[in-house]
């Protein structure tokens, strides 16, 4: 397959909705969506498509792929928390979500996770190729793709600043001209290393957290 000529994707999510970058013949753009299924509809040509959303929920305990990725990022570990166990989904409230938690891996889920469960939930029920659209971590793809840079927080202007020199050294061209109002900097930083790490696995190029199989596999 030609991948240079080949389109990539990364998905992000954004306060409800969801960026998505685009990078074709070395070009990387932006566009809003306002759901999952908008999000399968625009990146229907792509090659590959990675997600920064869990794809794959554990029945107990913690994800491999997950304590892999911490092990890589070292210091900065802490980007990474645990997915939440499949039965936590179908809790009401975020006492209940912890109840079930606690009982299946003996620790509550945080706040940032309940809050995050309907972006699980519309996930897990889309249909679409899970051999297309792979889960990323982009703070795992941004080390990937820049190993000697230490980053910064993505919410300080050091931060954006050392990911958006590392996305420049991949690509010829950063459209920031247009950008959707809505999301913040990070989340269009987030999608384009997630494209980033998309086409690293229709290539062949990238690392593996967790299985080759997709059974339980964060990409970077």
């Amino acid at each position: 397959m030609n991948s240079v000529a080949e389109k990539f994707a990364g998905v992000d999510g954004a306060k409800g909705a969801w960026v998505v970058a685009f990078f074709a013949e070395a070009t990387l753009t932006w566009i809003e969506c306002a759901s999952v299924t908008e999000v399968l509809e625009v990146t229907r040509d792509c090659a590959r498509v990675g997600v920064d959303m869990p794809l794959s929920l554990p029945e107990h305990g913690y994800r491999v792929s997950e304590l892999e990725a911490k092990g890589f990022l070292s210091t900065a570990r802490s980007s990474i928390f645990h997915t939440p166990v499949v039965d936590v989904l179908a809790a009401e409230s975020y006492p209940e979500a912890c109840a079930v938690s606690r009982q299946l891996t003996g620790k509550a889920i945080s706040k940032q996770t309940w809050h995050i469960l309907p972006s699980v939930k519309a996930w897990r029920d889309a249909d679409f190729d899970p051999d297309r659209y792979v889960e990323v971590h982009p703070e795992c793809s941004f080390r990937a793709m820049s190993p000697t840079t230490t980053f910064a927080s993505k919410k300080t202007g050091r931060g954006v600043g050392q990911r958006l020199s590392a996305l420049m050294r991949w690509s010829d061209r950063v459209d920031l001209a247009d950008l959707p109002p809505g999301p913040a900097v990070d989340d269009f930083l987030d999608a384009a290393a997630a494209a980033w790490s998309a086409r690293r696995f229709h290539v062949g190029e990238h690392l593996t957290f967790g299985t080759e199989d997709g059974s339980d596999r964060i990409v970077a």
